[in-house]
C-alpha cells in the first residue's frame, strides 16, 4: 500500500513577487546602510540601528513607488 500526498492543483506562493522585490531591496538598503556606518567609524550597535531605520524608510518607499 503506498501512501499518497495529496497535491493542490493551484500553486499559491507565500509572497507576491512584488512584495518580494520591495523586501528585497529594503534588506539592500539596510546592509548598505550597516556597512557604511560602521565603516565611517561607528560602533556595530549603531550599524544595526541604522540599518533598521534604512529598511523601514526603504521599505515605505519602494512600496509607494513600485505599481
Amino acid at each position: 500500500m503506498e501512501l499518497t500526498v495529496p497535491r493542490s492543483t493551484s500553486q499559491s506562493s507565500l509572497l507576491s513577487q512584488r512584495a518580494a522585490v520591495i523586501l528585497l531591496l529594503g534588506v539592500l538598503t539596510a546592509i548598505a546602510a550597516v556597512v557604511l556606518t560602521v565603516l565611517a567609524g561607528g560602533a556595530l550597535a549603531s550599524g544595526f540601528l541604522a540599518g533598521g531605520a534604512a529598511f523601514v524608510g526603504a521599505v515605505l518607499f519602494f512600496n509607494s513607488i513600485i505599481a
